[in-house]
Parts: C-alpha cells; structure tokens; sequence
C-alpha cells in the first residue's frame, strides 16, 4: 500500500489541481506493507495454503515454491526408488511407499507453518515417483507375454480414471487440509492389499531366492486351477535357473552404460523420456479454450486420454511398441505444428487439434513406459526405469521456462516443443522391439538382443507359462 494519498489515481484530478492542492505532488515509489491484513474470496475453496500463510504480495511466489519443491522430491525419488527397489524387491518398496506416503502427506495436512508443510510435501513427492516403476514392473513381471500388453494398459488407464476422480473430491471438499487427507486415505487401502500381492518371481531368482521363489509359483499354479502342475514346479530346476540368473553383483546406475547395448537403451531411451515430458507439458500449459471451470477441464483432461489409451492397446498389438510409441509422438508433434499456423480466431479448431495432441501424449506415456520396462533386465530394471524418469522430470520441469522465450519470438516455444517431439519419435527407432519377447532377467540376456531376437540361457518366465498359464 502507499504511504500517503495517491491522488493523480482518481479521475476528477488533475496535474493543476494537484500542484495548487497543499497536499503537494504524488509520491507513487512511496510504498510500505499492507497495514490491515487482507480479506480472501472464500466463494471457492474455504481454505487454501495461500490464505492459511497469507502467501499474496510479496510472498506471492511461496505459492508456486511449494509445487517445486515437490516436484523436486518426485525427481529424487525417481532416482532412489528405482536403486533400492532393485536391491530390497519390488514389494517391499511398494510397502515402503504406501506408508511413507501416508505418514508424510497426513504429517503435511496437519502442518503449523509454511517451511514444515513443504518439507513434509517434497518427502511426499519422493516416495510417490514411485509408484508408477512399482506396479507397472511388478505387473509386467508376473503375467505372461501374450498378456503384458494388456497389463500394461490397464495399469495406465488406473492412472487416468485417478486423474477423473480427482475434481469430484475437490468439488466435494473445499478445504485444503481435508483434501489432502481425503487424496492421500487410498494409500491405507494399498497397505492394506499389499499382503496379497506377491513379491516377483524373477527378482527372487536374480537374488538366489529359490525357496520364496518356488512357494509362489506353486501358489500361483493353485489359484489358477493348475495343481496337478505344481510338481513340475520343483526346486531343483528353480536352483539351476538362479545359478545362472545370481551374479552376486550389487548393480547400480554405472551399470546402465557399461556395456554396448544398455549404454545405447538408456542413453536413447533418456533422451525419449526428455522429449516427452518436455513437450508433454509444454501443451498441457497451453491448452485453452474450454470455458469450462477448473473441476470440469479437469476431468476433461483425465476423459480424454481413455480412447487413446484404449486404442494404443490395440495399436501395440499390432505393430508393437516401437512403431507405436514413435508415431503417437509424431502425430503428438505434428498437431502442434499445425496449431502454429492457424489464426488464433479458430479457437475452436485450435483447441480440438490441441486436445487430440493431448490425447497422443496420454497414449504415449503408456507405451513408453512399457517399452522402458522390457527394455531392461530384471537385475537393472528399476535403476533404467529411474534414471529415464529423472531425465523425463528435468524436462517437465524446464518446460514451463520455455514459456519465457514468446518475448524472442511468439511462435518460439511452439517451435522447440514440436521439434522435441519429432525427435523423440524419430530416435525411437534407435531402440529394439519387445513385443512377444521373453523379459531379460540379466545383463547378458539384454546384450545378446540382437535384430528383435532374444535368446537368454534361463528364464523363470518360461517355466510360468509353460506350466502355469498354459
């Protein structure tokens, strides 16, 4: 607020009748801190953190503070999560996960001051970039080959029908500490299903686990109705395949780029991963035109990607992954291309090709991380998975900085989120084919992929569908 009456402000005023006024000329660089608090329009949510710290004015930027601070934990966690889960398992982690989450997002509703809710809100972000690794790998890693395809989808459609659901709690609940209970409670139900849900088979057997290993299988022929097979299932055979899967090597990220083949999957697949989410969000920040609130655009967002989800299925059945995911890029990049030249008074137009490139970018993130996850043995999976999403996140996190250069040239971050997706798609092709391939367990099952042939020495998968599934 100013210091004194600003009155050149009004409109009945004038330079003369300032300058003959005794109150002497306007002093407008003579500001001080507002002296009377602030009154908040609580019309649309009843509390906020904004008006809990009165973060306005000059501590406006806290606002926008808390949610890089939090994305910064998710690009550590992508980091950390994807290293211990190849060390300690994958079921394990997701444990780790669920609870850390629920303790770290209950710690952070119920905080007494700015500094406390973002510490506890960037430990959250860590232990949520996990997530998706876990259970897109765990799923992966128990079903058959004929049926990856279809875990894999329906795993990422979870995600979207999540994105749906989102506005009608915040529709429902209007307060921001009651909405992060509300969000983070379906964590409780994961803690509580994860003693159904087995750790995997073939990290077991990289570990030299034969006797959890075996157990499982065992179970598993049971429950679907194959007993009769469970003594084909025996620990003898189980010994001689984690003889060959246990190197007694600790890996770790180095490992990704020692050898030709994985140095040329993670620095390809890196760099695919960066192009996504890159122009992934460059889009997503530049979508408009819905006249819609925020709850309905919304779930307008998350409704959108199910189609396209549902058609990459059918998409990679056919071609398989790496024709899929580069065309979904390349159309993603071509729709912004086309945005480009066409006069912003078709907003309507705009805003359709706006969402169907939208669309391919929901199908694209299905398929990369599917693509990712075969990609990679089952002794390196989580480390790749973790190193690709934290390239991926340093891109999502430049895109909106990118934003600025419209002051060059209007059309400029257009130009750069376009070519990034064309790229992506077109170093695509530097990656291998996965569809219908056994999963690698070990290093040297991923180097000898050779013109989309594999042929490991030993896999446990095969003994599961050979005699469980089949």
């Amino acid at each position: 607020m100013y210091r004194e009456p600003q009155w050149q402000l009004l409109e009945n005023y004038t330079w003369r009748t300032l300058k003959d006024s005794s109150l002497g000329p306007p002093n407008a660089s003579a500001l001080q801190a507002c002296q009377h608090g602030w009154d908040y329009d609580h019309s649309q949510f009843i509390s906020t953190i904004a008006t809990e710290w009165d973060l306005v004015c000059d501590m406006k930027w806290l606002t926008q503070a808390s949610a890089a601070f939090f994305f910064i934990g998710v690009t550590v966690g992508a980091v950390l999560i994807g290293y211990l889960s190849d060390r300690y398992g994958r079921r394990t982690m997701l444990l780790v996960c669920c609870v850390c989450s629920v303790v770290f997002e209950m710690t952070a509703a119920v905080s007494v001051n700015y500094p406390m809710f973002v510490v506890f809100r960037s430990l959250a972000g860590v232990t949520l970039s996990g997530f998706p690794m876990l259970t897109t790998a765990l799923g992966l890693e128990w079903v058959d080959t004929k049926h990856r395809t279809l875990a894999g989808c329906l795993t990422s459609l979870y995600w979207s029908t999540g994105i749906m659901s989102l506005p009608l709690v915040a529709y429902l609940i209007r307060d921001w500490r009651w909405l992060l209970i509300a969000v983070t409670s379906p964590y409780v139900l994961g803690i509580i299903s994860i003693w159904w849900i087995p750790e995997s088979v073939r990290w077991l057997l990289t570990k030299g686990k034969v006797k959890e290993a075996h157990a499982l299988l065992v179970k598993c022929s049971s429950m679907n109705g194959h007993t009769h097979l469970s003594s084909n299932i025996n620990t003898e055979v189980l010994s001689k395949v984690a003889e060959e899967e246990n190197t007694g090597t600790s890996y770790s990220f180095i490992d990704l780029f020692r050898t030709p083949v994985l140095r040329k999957v993670s620095i390809c697949a890196a760099a695919v991963w960066f192009g996504s989410l890159f122009s992934y969000y460059g889009i997503s920040l530049n979508i408009t035109g819905f006249e819609l609130d925020m709850y309905m655009t919304q779930f307008l967002f998350g409704a959108i990607e199910i189609p396209f989800k549902l058609g990459i299925y059918i998409f990679m059945k056919k071609v398989g992954r790496r024709h899929a995911l580069a065309w979904t890029l390349l159309i993603f990049g071509f729709c912004m291309g086309v945005n480009m030249i066409i006069p912003e008074s078709f907003g309507v137009l705009r805003t359709t090709i706006a969402v169907t490139g939208k669309g391919f970018a929901g199908a694209t993130f299905t398929t990369l991380i599917m693509l990712s996850t075969e990609l990679y043995p089952t002794v390196l999976r989580h480390n790749g998975f973790g190193f690709n999403s934290f390239i991926g996140r340093i891109g999502s996190s430049v895109a909106p900085l990118i934003l600025l250069l419209d002051d060059v040239w209007k059309p400029l971050p257009q130009v750069i989120y376009c070519s990034l997706a064309i790229a992506s798609g077109l170093i695509t092709y530097c990656l291998h084919e996965t569809l219908n391939l056994r999963l690698p367990e070990t290093v040297k099952d991923a180097e000898n992929t050779r013109d989309n042939s594999m042929s490991p020495s030993v896999d446990p998968k095969e003994i599961v569908e050979m005699q469980i599934f089949k």
